[in-house]
């Protein structure tokens, strides 16, 4: 019973004081959030780009394997 206790507590105190990613990004200063932006654009970027190019050596590979 104690147990559950002990962590009953420990998770609502982690809710309770754990920021959201929205918090957290909001509360940077304009050039981290400027870094984050640029970040996750050249992110995004990367992955079309590794999307566009599976597409170009495999079109297919959308499709599940069973239905080649």
């Amino acid at each position: 019973m104690t147990l559950w206790l002990v962590l009953g507590v420990g998770w609502v105190t982690m809710k309770a004081v754990t920021p959201t990613p929205e918090q957290s990004y909001a509360s940077l200063s304009p050039e981290l959030k400027r870094q984050v932006d640029m970040t996750r654009a050249a992110r995004l970027a990367k992955e079309k780009e590794s999307e566009k190019l599976s597409q170009l050596t495999n079109p297919e590979a959308d499709k599940p394997v069973w239905t080649r």
